[in-house]
C-alpha cells in the first residue's frame, strides 16, 4: 500500500527482456535508505518488488500483464521515474490509498498554466472515468491528485509548483502516456453493490438502482 506522496525521481540505467517481459534496473538514492530484499516500491505507481539492490541502484522484474497495463514498456535508458517506498503502519497518510496496482493508461491532452498552478487534461477511456468524480482522488504515475474536473472523455488535475518540480510530471507533455489508477474505495463499493456499467448490446445495469433500493427498504 502506497500514498500517491513521491519520495524521489529516480532514472532507468538499464533494461533488460523483450516486449513480453523486462528486468529494470533502476537508479536511486532515498527508497534505498532502509531497503531489503523483496521490498515493494512503486515505480510510476507501479507496485514493485526489490529483487537485488545496491547503495544507488535496486532491480526489478515486470511481468506480461504489468507492462500490458502500465507505460513501463516505453521506459528507457535515461527516462524519469517516481518512486516511493511502501507505507508504513503509523506512518501519516499524505495522499490517499494507494494501492499500485494500475488499472490502465491516458494521454495527456493538454497543458496550461493557471496562475501558479499547471492544469493537465488527460483523456482516459470509459472503464476508468467511470470511478472519477470533481474533487475525487487519482494516481497519474503513482502521484496521489485531486480532480477538478471530469468530462466524457477526459478530466482535469490542478498542480502546485511543489508537486511539479518533485516528480515526472515536470516533464510530461501533451501526448505522453501516463499510468492511472482510480479510487480504491470506489472500485470495491462498486464490486460488493453488484453495479455494472451499461455495455452495448447487453441492455442497462442491474446493479444500484431506485427499484433495488426500494425493494430492500431504502
Amino acid at each position: 500500500m502506497f500514498t500517491g506522496i513521491i519520495e524521489e525521481v529516480g532514472s532507468i540505467e538499464r533494461v533488460a527482456g523483450g516486449s513480453r517481459a523486462s528486468t529494470l534496473t533502476i537508479r536511486a538514492q532515498t527508497v534505498l535508505a532502509d531497503v531489503r530484499l523483496g521490498d515493494s516500491i512503486a515505480v510510476n505507481g507501479v507496485c514493485l518488488t526489490v529483487t537485488s539492490f545496491q547503495e544507488t541502484r535496486f532491480t526489478v522484474d515486470v511481468m506480461p500483464e504489468t507492462l500490458k497495463h502500465t507505460n513501463l514498456g516505453a521506459l528507457g535508458t535515461g527516462s524519469p521515474v517516481n518512486l516511493e517506498r511502501a507505507l508504513a503502519v503509523g506512518s501519516r497518510l499524505g495522499g490517499h490509498l494507494v494501492s499500485g496496482h494500475v488499472d490502465g493508461t491516458g494521454r495527456i491532452v493538454s497543458r496550461s498554466q493557471n496562475a501558479n498552478a499547471v492544469l493537465f487534461r488527460v483523456e482516459a477511456s470509459d472503464d476508468l472515468l467511470r470511478y472519477m468524480i470533481p474533487r475525487g482522488s487519482v494516481t497519474i504515475d503513482g502521484i496521489s491528485l485531486t480532480i477538478t474536473e471530469v468530462n466524457d472523455q477526459d478530466f482535469c488535475v490542478s498542480i502546485i509548483p511543489h508537486t511539479l518540480e518533485m516528480t515526472c510530471l515536470r516533464q510530461k507533455q501533451a501526448g505522453d502516456e501516463v499510468n492511472l489508477e482510480c479510487d480504491l474505495i470506489g472500485k470495491y463499493v462498486e464490486r460488493l453493490l453488484g453495479v455494472r456499467a451499461e455495455k452495448p448490446g447487453q441492455g442497462k445495469s442491474t446493479g444500484l438502482t431506485a427499484e433495488f433500493l426500494r425493494e430492500h427498504g431504502f
